[in-house]
């Protein structure tokens, strides 16, 4: 079918079936221009983000760390 023979068609549609088609060809132009990103990729690449080569701290360096945010937050 030509482009041609395909717009004569579609004009002689519903208004609604016109509208339906219209919405078909938009998402499939979405679709093909911006596909979704892989989900794993990205959550390895934000892994990558946070690394680091020191070791996590323990639970004594974590309370120090929110006692003096605290004290910044609401002291200052």
């Amino acid at each position: 079918m030509s482009l041609q023979d395909l717009k004569e068609q579609a004009c002689k549609l519903p208004v609604n079936e016109r509208l339906a088609l219209v919405s078909a060809i938009i998402q499939s132009l979405q679709d093909t221009l911006s596909p979704q990103p892989n989900r794993k990729d990205l959550i390895n690449q934000m892994r990558g983000l946070i690394k680091t080569d020191q070791p996590s701290p323990n639970d004594a360096q974590v309370e120090v760390m929110l006692e003096e945010r605290r004290v910044e937050k609401y002291l200052r």
